[in-house]
C-alpha cells in the first residue's frame, strides 16, 4: 500500500458543547465504531480510533468499499450496524470476535455499513492540510450515489434544520449532531470539532459498588431501576469521582453494606430474565465484575445521553444524592422516550 496518507492515523476528535454552533456545517453524530478507510486499489485497511486495524472483523465491507470509493483514497467515517431500521450498537459490539468462523457468520447475520464524512486523501493528493470545505466537496464527488452498504453522511448548513435533526434523529439511535468549521484542516487527535449530545437525568437506586483498581476505595456505583414486574434491573454504573471522593464514599456507603448471605435483588442466578451486574466481560475474561451488595435504599440522580435497550448506552455522570426519593419510585417509566425515527429518514436528508 502506497498512499499520500498512510496508516495509522489518529482521527480528529470533537469536544462537547451545550448548543449547536452556527458554523455553516452540521452532520448527524453516528453511534458506531470510528474508522478510517485506507484503500489502494484492491488493498483495503480499516483503521480504528485506537489506530489498530479492524479489517478482519468486517470482511463484508471490503468489496462494498471497493465498489463505491475511488481507487486510491483515505476516508474518515463510522462503521455501523442496523437492526429493524435503527442503529444497534450491541450487535456491532458482537462483531469483534477472535474466531474467524464466528466473524464469517456474523458478517452474514448482522452485516455492517460504512458512513463516510471526511476525505483525507485521494489519488496522490494529501487533503489533510486543505480546508474542510474542499474536502467535503471532493468527498461528495468521490462517493457518487453510494451503495446499500457505503453511505455519505448527510449535512446541513441551516442552523434551524440542524436543531430539528438533533431531535428527529435520536429515535433512529443517533448520538446527536457534530458541527465543523469549513476552513479547518484535518487535525489528527485534536478536539477541533464540536459535538452536541442529548443529556437527561434519571433517579436510580444504588444497590452495590465495585472496588477501585487501586485498592480499598470505591470504583463505581451500581445503578438499578424497577421494571413493571417490580424487579430491580441493573442498568449501568456511575464512576466519575475524584480519589478523595472515592474514599469519602466508602464511609458513606458503609451503613448500607449487606452481608453476602442476606437476600439481595441481584443475588442468585440470572435465569429469571433479570439484568444482573456480575456476569463476565466478553472483552476481558480476567476482569473482576464482582460487587459489594448494598441494601437498595439509596437514590442517586445521574445525567445520561440515551438508553440502549434497558441500559445506559454510555456511563452516566453523578449529579447528586436524592434522599427525598423513595427507591421504589425509581422505575423505567421516568425515562424520556425519543421520537421514533428510521435510519432511512436520516440518510435521506441533506
Amino acid at each position: 500500500m502506497q498512499l499520500p496518507v498512510m496508516p495509522p492515523v489518529a482521527p480528529m476528535l470533537a469536544k462537547a458543547v451545550s448548543e449547536i454552533p452556527d458554523l455553516g456545517h452540521t452532520e448527524p453524530k453516528w453511534d458506531g465504531f470510528r474508522t478510517i478507510v485506507f484503500r489502494d486499489g484492491d488493498e483495503v485497511v480499516l483503521g480504528s480510533r485506537n489506530e489498530r486495524p479492524m479489517t478482519r472483523y468486517f470482511p463484508e465491507l471490503i468489496e462494498a468499499i471497493k465498489a463505491t470509493t475511488p481507487p486510491r483514497c483515505v476516508i474518515d467515517g463510522e462503521i455501523i450496524v442496523a437492526s429493524d431500521g435503527q442503529l444497534d450498537f450491541e450487535a456491532l459490539q458482537q462483531r469483534i470476535h477472535p474466531a474467524a468462523s464466528r466473524v464469517k457468520l456474523l458478517a452474514e447475520q448482522t452485516p455492517a455499513s460504512f458512513v463516510g464524512f471526511d476525505l483525507l486523501a485521494e489519488g496522490d493528493v494529501d487533503l489533510m492540510p486543505r480546508p474542510f470545505r474542499e474536502r467535503r466537496e471532493r468527498l461528495i464527488a468521490a462517493f457518487g450515489s453510494g451503495s446499500d452498504q457505503v453511505f455519505l453522511t448527510p449535512a446541513t448548513s441551516d442552523l434551524a434544520e440542524a436543531r430539528e435533526w438533533f431531535h428527529a434523529f435520536e429515535g433512529a439511535g443517533l448520538d446527536g449532531v457534530v458541527a465543523k468549521r469549513l476552513d479547518d484542516p484535518y487535525q489528527p487527535n485534536k478536539r477541533a470539532m464540536f459535538k452536541i449530545k442529548h443529556e437527561r437525568t434519571a433517579d436510580c437506586v444504588v444497590a452495590g459498588f465495585r472496588w477501585h483498581k487501586t485498592g480499598d476505595i470505591v470504583g463505581s456505583l451500581l445503578l438499578g431501576l424497577y421494571d413493571d414486574a417490580g424487579r430491580l434491573q441493573h442498568v449501568g454504573v456511575t464512576a466519575s469521582f475524584s480519589m478523595a471522593r472515592r474514599r469519602e464514599l466508602l464511609d458513606e456507603l458503609a451503613p448500607y453494606r449487606q452481608d453476602e448471605s442476606a437476600e439481595h435483588p441481584w443475588g442468585g442466578g440470572a435465569d429469571n430474565g433479570d439484568q444482573l451486574p456480575g456476569a463476565g466481560s466478553r472483552w476481558n475474561a480476567a476482569k473482576d465484575l464482582s460487587f459489594v451488595p448494598l441494601r437498595p435504599e439509596l437514590v442517586v440522580e445521574v445525567a445520561y445521553d440515551h438508553m440502549e435497550g434497558d441500559r445506559f448506552r454510555h456511563i452516566p455522570s453523578f449529579r447528586r444524592w436524592r434522599p427525598d426519593r423513595d427507591p421504589r419510585s425509581c422505575t423505567f417509566a421516568q425515562l424520556e422516550q425519543p421520537r421514533t425515527a428510521m435510519l432511512s429518514d436520516v440518510l435521506g436528508r441533506g
